[in-house]
């Protein structure tokens, strides 16, 4: 049964490594599946919507032929709830990191409002994922991911990836957005909130936790760390991993 992580915006598999050589001394069952646009082509014809990553993922799960252990972060995080939410016969158990999302009271972050905004979001992400390597990879160390894996990030940022960012922060499909979502549907497989308390981009604490109860999921908290706390504290994230899986059955 393997375990199955899904990385986010703007991001490639490569933000993982740091917390997936952790766990290899543990379980050899680890795989990295990278959404169309972030660290692979966009398909001809992939709109990059919601959920079009969602049936992305469902179809990718089910080409591995058992239920796995899914651990999403960022959009990954959401596109691990999406499926939980529509196809939990592919899914064992689940890890996310952004609930807050979910909770009627959170509001976009600042770079989600300028991605969303027609103009706006064309120039953001023309200057974000043009330039050098050592230019993105500046960008991303100064918000906070470890400058090793900053630098393999930044090598698969392009074009493509500005796109796919573009199209999927301004999809609102109702069915795999927003606080109206049916999180409580989350509890039919055990989950696992992730809480980075230093981590501002995903709602406040209190509305992490209010949609972790919605969801059924338990609450590990990773005290100081921030958006990427899989690059600033591996082992921290490795050991809440274990802990939870040995509880799931």
């Amino acid at each position: 049964m393997p375990a199955v992580f899904v990385h986010g915006n703007p991001e490639t598999a490569a933000v993982w490594e740091p917390l997936l050589s952790e766990l290899g001394q543990f379980r050899s069952d680890l795989i990295c599946l990278s959404p169309p646009g972030f660290g692979t082509p966009l398909p001809a014809g992939f709109g990059a919507t919601r959920t079009e990553y969602r049936d992305w993922l469902a179809d990718e799960l089910t080409a591995l032929g058992e239920p796995v252990d899914l651990v999403g972060h960022d959009l990954g995080g959401s596109h691990v709830v999406n499926v939980v939410l529509s196809r939990p016969d592919l899914v064992r158990s689940w890890v996310s990191d952004v609930l807050g999302i979910y909770d009627p009271e959170y509001e976009w972050h600042e770079l989600a409002r300028r991605w969303r905004t027609p103009g706006i979001g064309e120039a953001d992400v023309a200057a974000r994922f043009g330039g050098t390597v050592e230019e993105r990879t500046a960008v991303l160390v100064e918000r906070g991911m470890g400058r090793q894996v900053a630098a393999r990030v930044a090598a698969g940022q392009n074009e493509a990836m500005g796109r796919a960012v573009l199209a999927v922060y301004r999809s609102t499909e109702p069915d795999v957005t927003g606080p109206g979502l049916e999180l409580e549907r989350a509890a039919a497989r055990p989950g696992l909130a992730l809480l980075a308390t230093a981590d501002h981009l995903v709602g406040t604490e209190e509305q992490r936790r209010r949609a972790a109860r919605r969801a059924g999921a338990r609450v590990q908290v990773l005290s100081g760390l921030g958006h990427w706390w899989m690059t600033e504290d591996p082992v921290s994230g490795a050991s809440a991993l274990r802990a939870f899986w040995a509880t799931v059955h």
